[in-house]
């Protein structure tokens, strides 16, 4: 480390320590024995009970944004981290001396390790990461910042003082989830606490200087009905997914980057029934579901000696030790896809995965590609066959250029005739032109009865044909 780095770092850990060593007394006004007569004897009333999480985590966003307003008035968000630390401990006391905030002191003291935590972990980023619209954050070089709001990008006015401002920020955030970046490992991919998703890298490998992504997921997961109110598809095709992982019928989910295509996921999972067991895996965990029986793993990169390496290959082998009902994919981009088609077809049925694809029969050529890296020779014809017997349907979600994510097909595999895997579309987007800066459209049934219905029968389902049923066509399904 350098000695300013050093330097930095003492001073964070004294500001640290003070913070920690602070007594944050209740003001007295809120702090008065409450009298009751019992028995002929005055009796204090019994302390309050602490606050919930939920409570706390709401004070706490609301206090942090007004945290982040006064440093932004103030031109502190550039500030070395003593001064910041001192700055967050006179708010906390100012804001909790005049009003009514029922905190008692251990949780004030919480409250502002909390607060500086989040004010010193992403310095300028941090105004952009306290709004909730905000979905990427792109730091192209330390005075260029961009920004997706409402599927859009945006410049910033926000800045860092230099390039060692910026690599500091960016070996903090990697230090605070146990990775390290520096010239000899110059890229790290990360998560934050609060499940955002974080790429970094130095020069080399960037010409132009140090750069940060992040990828956003909001502070709660968005539920099929929210994704049904957003235009990303209809009641009916809900209601078909439904019926398709009811009856244990694995899904694939294709689409570009960005395309929402894990957000996708995390909403059809919510059909998996309570009592079955779950295992997730993904390279960084971001799923979150609604079951209570979930085992959740997540890939590990090399150290810096080259070793420790954890696969997702490694994970999907070792989950089927594990006795999972249904296994969660986040993404396939390797040779895992031989393990979890060989999964998918020796009892994981109702399995769930994404792969980066322009379109279903995209998505199958890559998945074929991919089993061809695990180092096998097979042939070509033999893939195909086990892809076409593993997967039931093919979900191809887009990011239009509006910005909203919609759900552009819903494709049944059927088979395969010589070498070719047979689809036929259930739904589909059909786009009719432009409605000002919107994309105009709906969702529509092709007419074509999935063979999914036979399945339902046997479960005794109830599954009315009408939402199969083309409003265009001439003849009525039956």
């Amino acid at each position: 480390m350098t000695t300013d780095e050093v330097q930095e770092a003492g001073a964070t850990a004294n500001a640290r320590q003070r913070l920690a060593s602070q007594t944050l007394e209740v003001p007295k006004s809120r702090s008065q024995p409450v009298k009751k007569a019992v028995a002929g004897a005055a009796v204090s009333a019994p302390p309050a009970a602490p606050v919930s999480d939920a409570q706390h985590q709401a004070v706490k966003s609301r206090l942090h944004r007004r945290l982040l307003d006064e440093i932004d008035e103030r031109d502190l968000l550039n500030a070395d981290e003593e001064t910041l630390a001192g700055e967050v401990k006179e708010f906390v006391d100012r804001v909790l001396a005049s009003e009514d905030v029922p905190l008692n002191e251990q949780e004030r003291r919480r409250l502002a390790e909390d607060l500086l935590e989040e004010a010193l972990g992403v310095g300028p980023l941090a105004v952009l990461m306290a709004d909730m619209a905000v979905t990427d954050i792109l730091v192209n070089r330390y005075n260029q910042v961009y920004i997706e709001r409402f599927g859009r990008l945006e410049k910033t006015s926000v800045r860092f003082r230099d390039d060692e401002h910026l690599v500091r920020i960016i070996q903090r955030i990697a230090a605070r989830i146990g990775r390290r970046i520096d010239e000899s490992s110059p890229m790290v991919d990360a998560r934050l606490p609060d499940g955002s998703r974080v790429n970094a890298t130095l020069p080399p490998v960037t010409l132009d200087g140090p750069t940060i992504s992040i990828r956003r997921f909001g502070h709660r997961r968005l539920r099929r009905e929210d994704l049904l109110r957003a235009g990303m598809f209809s009641p009916a095709m809900q209601t078909f997914l439904e019926w398709v992982v009811r009856c244990r019928k694995n899904i694939l989910i294709s689409g570009g980057t960005g395309a929402g295509k894990s957000t996708f996921l995390g909403a059809v999972a919510e059909a998996i029934p309570a009592n079955e067991r779950v295992v997730t895996i993904e390279d960084a965990a971001e799923l979150i579901l609604d079951q209570e029986h979930v085992v959740r793993m997540e890939t590990r990169p090399a150290n810096i000696e080259g070793s420790g390496r954890i696969t997702a290959r490694d994970l999907v082998i070792n989950s089927l030790r594990m006795r999972p009902d249904r296994i969660i994919v986040g993404e396939v981009r390797g040779p895992e896809a031989l393990d979890m088609m060989q999964a998918m077809n020796t009892g994981h049925d109702g399995s769930l995965t994404t792969i980066h694809a322009n379109s279903p029969r995209d998505a199958l050529a890559r998945l074929e590609t991919m089993v061809l890296m695990a180092g096998l020779e097979l042939p070509s014809r033999a893939i195909r066959e086990q892809i076409v017997s593993a997967l039931y349907l093919v979900v191809h979600v887009r990011r239009y250029e509006d910005g909203v994510r919609r759900v552009e097909s819903i494709a049944e595999i059927t088979g395969i005739e010589g070498t070719t895997p047979q689809m036929q579309d259930i739904f589909r987007f059909e786009r009719q032109g432009q409605r000002g800066r919107n994309v105009a459209g709906e969702f529509v049934p092709t007419g074509i009865v999935p063979r999914l219905m036979e399945d339902l029968r046997d479960r005794d389902i109830p599954a009315p044909l009408a939402i199969f049923q083309n409003p265009r066509a001439t003849h009525d399904v039956s």
